[in-house]
């Protein structure tokens, strides 16, 4: 497989890019995606049998049961490092090892119901969360500790809009190509 297919299938809608500028129609528009990931997620991948579940979205990459679970953990994560940013002065986050998590028992066997309902969950927490900060507290940041760069809460309901999106991609596109 070329090089150009695999980035391609890896980052099928690109890398994540801030803005020079977070509009509030932006903004909007992120936490629109968030609220509405957890139903389209679902719509997408609860048609999938054992064996599409199973199968990885790209040579060498995750599997579709794999990438649910991810979304949710990856998801929760980012919930708390909002939680910490607006009771905390710049607080150094915990980063996790993703890929370690992602090859973890559960992540690799367990219905993907339970992350589509924790998904929808927390996403709900979030979204609410979101739509009831201040200008000001979306300012507020955090330290991300590879790096050391401070990521502002505007920016990361950007990051995880993207995010949102990079990953329902991959599904979409794996069930295109494999017409199912």
């Amino acid at each position: 497989m070329e090089n150009t297919t695999l980035e391609q299938l890896r980052y099928p809608i690109g890398k994540f890019e801030k803005p020079s500028i977070i509009t509030e129609d932006l903004l909007h528009e992120w936490i629109s995606v968030l609220e509405h990931l957890p139903q389209r997620l679902e719509d997408l991948v609860k048609p999938l049998n054992e064996s599409q579940l199973e199968t990885p979205y790209r040579p060498g990459g995750w599997t579709v049961r794999q990438v649910v679970h991810h979304i949710s953990d990856s998801h929760h994560n980012s919930y708390i490092r909002f939680k910490w940013a607006l009771t905390e002065n710049d607080p150094v986050i915990k980063a996790y090892d993703e890929k370690a998590w992602a090859e973890l028992f559960d992540t690799r066997t367990a219905p993907i119901q339970m992350s589509l309902d924790h998904l929808r969950a927390v996403h709900a927490k979030l979204v609410y969360l979101l739509k009831g900060l201040s200008k000001e507290d979306f300012k507020k940041q955090f330290i991300h500790p590879d790096g050391n760069l401070p990521t502002s809460l505007d920016e990361n309901v950007g990051r995880y809009a993207w995010h949102s999106n990079h990953h329902y991609a991959h599904i979409a596109n794996l069930i295109l190509r494999e017409g199912w």
